[in-house]
């Protein structure tokens, strides 16, 4: 009797401290305050892809903690603010739309082609780290690719309270507003997407255009492609807002 107790107990144990070790960050809808620009004359077709409304990040740290970030619906929402502030026209369409049956200029899918994050074990520091790098494709009403943008982006937070929940979610957010502040002062620039009004056709392009937002990125390069000049802000760090 005595045994079984003590190995009832001993599972119990075991299973407070499994669920000790495993955090799930649920993200906030993001706000993005209205930029003073003057909106680009664009009528846009913003669709979000299901992987990308979708997004999920789960990650084992040095085998002790593991960590589950869900960007989820908090992308979709961050990319619906932000194009609603940089254009004068904008259309939400499904991944299942059919573009063609819609009026517009530009065609734009977002998506995430790398995201990674520092725990203070991992640092030797107090603070949460985030790196997201986007990607922008956009098209014409042609269906020909006008541009291929790579943003990274960076948030900082530092450490409060217990778990470290909370820090990671707000590292996240600043993360996405690092990235929102690259796109607002770069994205004509950039994309050339002016170019597209009132039924204009994209150049082809050669390579992809790469832009970072963020000068601490450990986010590794993909073959094949060509940095475009760097654009760097510095992150976006909670401490320093």
């Amino acid at each position: 009797m005595i045994a079984k107790k003590r190995a009832t107990l001993t599972v119990v144990l075991l299973l407070m401290t499994l669920a000790g070790c495993s955090s799930t960050v649920m993200m906030d809808e993001p706000t993005i305050p209205e930029p003073r620009v003057v909106k680009i004359p664009v009528a846009v077709l913003l669709r979000i892809p299901e992987q990308f409304e979708s997004f999920v990040h789960k990650e084992d740290v040095l085998g002790k903690e593991s960590w589950t970030i869900d960007l989820g619906r908090a992308n979709a929402n961050f990319f619906t603010q932000l194009f609603v502030h940089l254009f004068t026209d904008v259309t939400f369409i499904g991944p299942d739309d059919d573009a063609r049956d819609f009026e517009f200029d530009a065609l734009i899918e977002p998506s995430i082609d790398g995201f990674e994050f520092s725990v203070p074990n991992q640092s030797k520091t107090e603070a949460f780290a985030v790196w997201i790098r986007y990607r922008l494709r956009i098209f014409d009403r042609e269906g020909n690719n006008a541009s291929n943008w790579t943003v990274s982006a960076y948030g900082k937070s530092q450490k409060t309270g217990i778990g470290g929940s909370d820090s990671l979610q707000r590292a996240a957010v600043l993360a996405m507003r690092d990235a929102a502040a690259l796109i607002v002062m770069q994205m004509d620039k950039v994309t050339k997407i002016s170019s597209l009004a009132n039924g204009g056709v994209a150049s082809p392009i050669a390579e992809p255009v790469k832009m970072a937002a963020d000068t601490e990125s450990r986010q590794p390069e993909q073959d094949g492609e060509l940095d475009y000049g760097i654009f760097a802000i510095g992150g976006i760090e909670d401490d320093s807002e």
